[in-house]
């Protein structure tokens, strides 16, 4: 029943849901006449399959239709389902019973897909046709009441009742027509002699045979056959069978003997010499396929054959003698296609996303594939798969669709994309299985899901002092394992975890990692210090890690010693001593003391002799400072001598002062008397010198070794895993100026290390003075 309704023609139609567990697997039946106006609407398929109408658009509704046009389209303003183009149900289906197009309908965000199945019912809407508008017959007037004569079938393009039904002979009083049905359900029409023929009194008959369908109203069709009586060769030929079956396998090759046919002829001569040639009724599809020999009756492979194109040929053989009024026979051939396996499994892509995020969710259907294969039976049952070391896997959606999957994890930084190769194979069971593969690349997009990793950690560097304030001392280096903004590293000292002291005289390149000091370092004043250094990424959220800096100043030779003695009092470095001239030879007349506040070989002082009046008199032990007597003094010598003493450091480029030493001989009374006093003097300043300093000596000594055993203590504690090195500069002089640093993971342990160094170098600094004074 058709119904108009706002310009737009809907026609109602039967609806079959048919529900499967899966919602996507579902498929909707319809069913609508052939040949309806385009415009016409089938359904609302929104409301059928459930979806929204307002978001058809939205979600990027589409139809996939399994044919070579399109005659459907959906309305995504409305829902409805629309003839776009008038459907011949005749040249979709050909001569099958039923004829059905299959359609696909797809959506997405998410995807969803929908199997339609869009039966065409067939109208009576063609006229019986007969293959030649007249049909030739020659009977001699010997054939027999009862003889049958194949005539030429009409044919009909549309099925069931609406093909042909019946044949209708118009009344004559020698000839009936009998109708018979084949397997396939046709009807073909045998003419029947009823009344013996009399080439003398009637050699022509004029016939008309009707064919008429069954459909409402019926359509006929009608052709001329014209009977010649010939005169007698009462003995037609005849077959060994009526039909033959034969099974032939597809792709056989050309020229191959299909069946070799035998009619024989009871006549003599040229009444038995017989001619095969096929019958009207046989196809000119099958008359191109096959080739029959007029002479011997071998029926032969002239094209290809393809199990696909046709299944089933029929062809009808007539053997006629070559008599003066030839006489026929014939016989019915039928030729059973055997499939063979050749056809390859076919993939199809329904829908594909790519690139995707790495932490995109198990089960997020990437895909969606289809597969066939033209072959029949096992030959048509297909297997997919794909490789089972990726992170996907397959899923049945529906009848021969399959989503791909993601079924791990998926991590950018180990594998940035992947070359997913789909392989279809048939089960053949019979000869190896055929198959077929198609690749998908699926790219991954990174996210921000690594902080950047230093390259070392801790750091730990040794810096020269003096060095020139604003110049870069060195960098530190930090790489990301994700790409783009997200592996961008920028640097900043951690102001928070660092000293305030420290942080105030560095910078550091926020691009490059490179620590410029702000001002020169001192060792004297600074020997060592810590700091940390942050690297964040540019990614949202940003990441980020620390990692901590030591740093070494590494000493110079920038100090030139300083003379403790002797020293005037006025400041200057001069002294006088008085020596009374009896001394004998190796008599210390004194000491020189100096300090440089310098470490190694830039603090280990040297004295000589730079000027001296008489250079066999004095002597100066160039470690120690001790000036002697080499002799003994002479009347002769003079009163009064100047030695002025060269003390000089061990650097690279040394440095050195000068202290002058007046000795003045004089006789052994006044010296005697001079010497009491100023021995009473410095006995006791030495006394009450060298007291405090043992009492300072033992207090540093005692914090010392209670520093070492704390230590010890704290090192046996640690885990099994703690290791120490010694790190050594790279750009080490040489010198005896070295610093060597145990590497710990533990800040307890660095500060406790650093105040034990420091104590230690208290101590060195107590026993150096001591050993100078003395």
């Amino acid at each position: 029943m058709t119904v108009a309704f706002a310009g737009v023609r809907y026609v109602s139609v039967s609806l079959l849901l048919f529900a499967f567990l899966d919602a996507a697997s579902a498929v909707t039946h319809y069913s609508i006449p052939e040949e309806m106006d385009e415009g016409s609407v089938v359904a609302n398929l929104a409301t059928d399959l459930g979806l929204d109408v307002k978001e058809l658009n939205k979600r990027k509704m589409r139809l996939e239709i399994m044919a070579s046009k399109k005659y459907l389209e959906v309305n995504k303003e409305t829902g409805d389902l629309y003839i776009q183009e008038r459907m011949d149900r005749e040249r979709l289906c050909a001569s099958k019973t039923t004829c059905f197009v299959k359609l696909d309908a797809i959506i997405e965000n998410p995807i969803r897909m929908f199997n339609i199945e869009l039966e065409i019912m067939d109208i009576n809407d063609n006229v019986p046709q007969f293959r030649r508008d007249t049909i030739h017959l020659d009977i001699s007037e010997s054939t027999p009441v009862g003889e049958r004569f194949s005539l030429t079938n009409a044919f009909d393009p549309d099925v069931g009742t609406n093909s042909i039904k019946t044949y209708f002979l118009r009344e004559n009083e020698h000839f009936t027509v009998e109708i018979q049905s084949g397997r396939d359900g046709s009807k073909f029409t045998d003419l029947i002699l009823t009344k013996a023929l009399d080439r003398e009194e009637h050699s022509v008959h004029n016939l008309i045979l009707t064919a008429i369908d069954g459909g409402v109203p019926p359509r006929s069709g009608t052709a001329s056959i014209i009977v010649r009586v010939l005169d007698t060769n009462d003995n037609p030929p005849q077959f060994e069978k009526d039909s033959y079956t034969i099974n032939l396998t597809e792709n056989s090759p050309i020229g191959s003997l299909v069946l070799k046919l035998n009619a024989t002829d009871r006549d003599e001569g040229t009444n038995s010499e017989i001619e095969y040639s096929y019958s009207l009724y046989t196809s000119e599809k099958t008359q191109a396929t096959f080739g029959l020999n007029k002479d011997n009756g071998e029926i032969r492979v002239r094209e290809m054959i393809n199990y696909e194109d046709f299944r089933i040929y029929i062809i009808e053989i007539i053997a006629k003698d070559k008599g003066v009024t030839s006489l026929s026979a014939q016989c019915k051939v039928t030729i059973l296609i055997t499939d063979m396996n050749d056809n390859h499994p076919e993939i199809s892509i329904k829908s594909f996303s790519s690139p995707i995020k790495e932490d995109v969710g198990i089960g997020t259907v990437v895909a969606v594939v289809s597969v066939s294969d033209k072959d029949s039976g096992v030959n048509g049952q297909i297997d997919i798969h794909i490789s089972d070391k990726l992170p996907f896997g397959l899923k049945v959606s529906s009848d021969n669709y399959y989503e791909l999957v993601v079924t791990e994890s998926l991590d950018r930084e180990k594998i940035p994309e992947y070359d997913i190769t789909f392989t279809v194979t048939d089960r053949d069971l019979g000869t190896p299985p055929l198959s077929s593969t198609k690749i998908l690349r699926v790219e991954v997009i990174d996210i921000n899901d690594n902080s950047p990793m230093f390259t070392q950690s801790p750091y730990t560097f040794y810096i020269g002092e003096n060095n020139k304030a604003g110049v870069s001392v060195f960098a530190v280096n930090a790489a990301d394992l994700d790409e783009g903004e997200n592996a961008r590293v920028s640097y900043s000292i951690d102001r928070v975890n660092s000293e305030k002291s420290v942080v105030s005289f560095l910078n550091i390149n926020e691009v490059n990692g490179t620590v410029t000091a702000l001002r020169s370092f001192d060792f004297e004043s600074m020997k060592t210090f810590q700091f940390h250094v942050l690297a964040t990424d540019s990614g949202t959220p940003p990441l980020s890690s620390n990692v901590t800096v030591n740093v070494y100043i590494l000493d110079q030779n920038d100090n030139v010693p300083v003379i403790l003695y002797p020293v005037s009092a006025n400041g200057s470095d001069e002294g006088v001593e008085e020596i009374p001239r009896n001394v004998n030879a190796g008599h210390l007349v004194t000491k020189v003391r100096a300090y440089d506040a310098d470490i190694g070989y830039n603090g280990w002082l040297l004295f000589s002799m730079q000027e001296v009046n008489d250079h066999t008199l004095f002597g100066l032990d160039r470690y120690t400072g001790h000036i002697r007597t080499l002799r003994s003094f002479t009347e002769t010598d003079e009163a009064q001598h100047k030695l002025v003493i060269l003390v000089k450091d061990n650097g690279n480029v040394s440095l050195s002062a000068t202290a002058t030493v007046i000795i003045k001989v004089v006789e052994p009374k006044e010296a005697f008397a001079a010497s009491d006093v100023k021995s009473t003097v410095k006995e006791e300043e030495e006394n009450n010198v060298t007291f405090y300093l043992i009492i300072t000596l033992g207090s540093v000594s005692v914090l010392f070794v209670i520093s070492i055993i704390v230590l010890i203590v704290m090192q046996c504690s640690k885990s099994t895993d703690y290791s120490s090195k010694y790190l050594q500069d790279t750009n080490y002089d040489g010198t005896l100026c070295h610093s060597i640093q145990y590497r710990s993971g533990d800040k307890r342990n660095y500060y406790l290390k650093q105040s034990l160094s420091c104590i230690y170098s208290v101590e060195i600094y107590f026993w150096r003075n001591i050993c100078l004074y003395f």
